[in-house]
């Protein structure tokens, strides 16, 4: 069963319902999970604040990484969205299906404890990398975990809502998943937790952080060629995705949420996982990556971004900071792209290398420099490059402010 309690639907004449278009790619089974790499590529945002005009030769030595913020800038956080950001949320959802889970090893071997989570990393993951350079410990916890009676305290400092295999559209990984919380779930219990504070709820919320990563799931399911879409019209499908996600937004800003950070997809054809697709179906880029992918990720960011200034202008006090990952993805998956950063395997999977990730699974000896921890997601190396990227971006990559900058206003 799904926990899903209601549909938005695309724009009229779309061409698309929102739902799923049948089984995933047998390539891999952690196909649900495609999210998270789309913003690993943020982390060669390291090479812009390296400063403009720098030279690109050996002796070019980057500038020092802003520090965690001594105390928080943000009084709490709000986190939505698909595997790239869930911590924990899938492991409480009886349904869900193995595929769509991180509580096995060898996922956490990293983290402090050194067990998993139900993150999809080695260690952290963006949320809580981003969380730490907003002066939190790590993520706020996941939704699922917290019981009722305390989930109005919770609210003071934030939680965190995403469901690993979740996209924009209803139906996106509810095949593979069996259950997850789709962005319609995850925005409803928010709503519902906002009633639960009572009164002085709005400035809080007003001057929180929301932070959203959704988007790649919809777009590895569209064009899985296994189970291609009937009528396929990828412009009607992009402005399907669009208008579930001003819809989400619309209803986020209605709750008193102000200040939401936005992450696009990156260049998701470029995942382990994808490659191996592309190779199977003859459809290889320039980067060695899935072509069909990358071209929708490529088309998907400038409308997410024209929507989003459209609706700051449209709702009072919303102000935003978006990423043009596809535009990094370019720059790291040129030839040495990577080395800048010290993230020297840009093409398998630490964990596992082509296969699964699970207990049974060889681990490579060094992390760090790997951007992939198993098919789709980033080693928290390539994650905490992704956070700085965020945080402090000097305006290549992330418009029109940085999250620093979002958390002032």
């Amino acid at each position: 069963m799904t926990a899903h309690t209601r549909d938005r639907p695309p724009p009229r004449g779309s061409g698309e319902d929102g739902r799923a278009r049948g089984k995933r790619s047998s390539i891999d089974p952690m196909a649900g999970h495609g999210g998270p790499f789309a913003l690993v590529a943020l982390c060669v945002l390291k090479l812009a604040l390296r400063g403009a005009g720098a030279s690109d030769g050996p002796s070019s030595a980057p500038a020092p990484a802003p520090g965690p913020a001594p105390e928080r800038l943000v009084p709490a956080i709000f986190v939505f969205g698909d595997s790239t950001v869930d911590v924990g949320n899938n492991n409480k959802l009886p349904d869900c299906t193995p595929a769509c889970r991180a509580n096995y090893p060898k996922y956490g071997v990293d983290y402090p404890s050194h067990e998993p989570t139900g993150r999809f990393s080695n260690g952290y993951n963006l949320a809580d990398q981003l969380a730490q350079f907003l002066g939190f410990d790590e993520s706020p916890p996941a939704f699922q975990s917290l019981p009722e009676k305390g989930i109005a305290r919770q609210m003071k400092n934030g939680i965190n809502f995403a469901s690993g295999g979740s996209g924009l559209q209803n139906k996106t990984g509810q095949k593979l998943c069996g259950q997850l919380l789709c962005m319609a779930d995850q925005v409803e219990k928010f709503t519902s937790a906002v009633e639960k504070m009572g009164k002085g709820s709005g400035d809080l919320l007003s001057r929180s952080l929301f932070f959203i990563s959704v988007g790649s799931n919809d777009l590895f399911e569209y064009t899985d060629p296994d189970s291609p879409p009937s009528n396929r019209n990828d412009t009607a499908f992009l402005e399907s995705l669009v208008a579930y996600y001003r819809g989400y937004l619309e209803d986020l800003h209605a709750a008193g949420a102000r200040k939401f950070s936005i992450i696009s997809p990156a260049l998701v054809g470029c995942c382990p996982s994808q490659r191996a697709i592309a190779k199977k179906h003859d459809d290889i880029d320039e980067f060695g990556c899935f072509g069909a992918a990358n071209n929708l990720s490529r088309q998907l960011y400038p409308m997410l971004a024209s929507m989003l200034q459209d609706l700051s202008r449209d709702r009072a006090g919303m102000n935003y900071s978006v990423c043009d990952s596809a535009t990094m993805a370019e720059m790291i998956f040129k030839p040495g792209g990577g080395a800048g950063f010290d993230l020297t395997v840009l093409d398998t999977a630490c964990c596992g290398g082509a296969g699964k990730c699970n207990s049974s699974a060889k681990l490579c000896h060094n992390r760090d420099n790997y951007m992939f921890w198993d098919s789709y997601h980033p080693t928290k190396a390539a994650s905490g490059l992704a956070a700085m990227a965020l945080f402090s971006d000097p305006g290549m990559y992330v418009h029109p402010i940085n999250v620093e900058a979002l958390a002032e206003l």
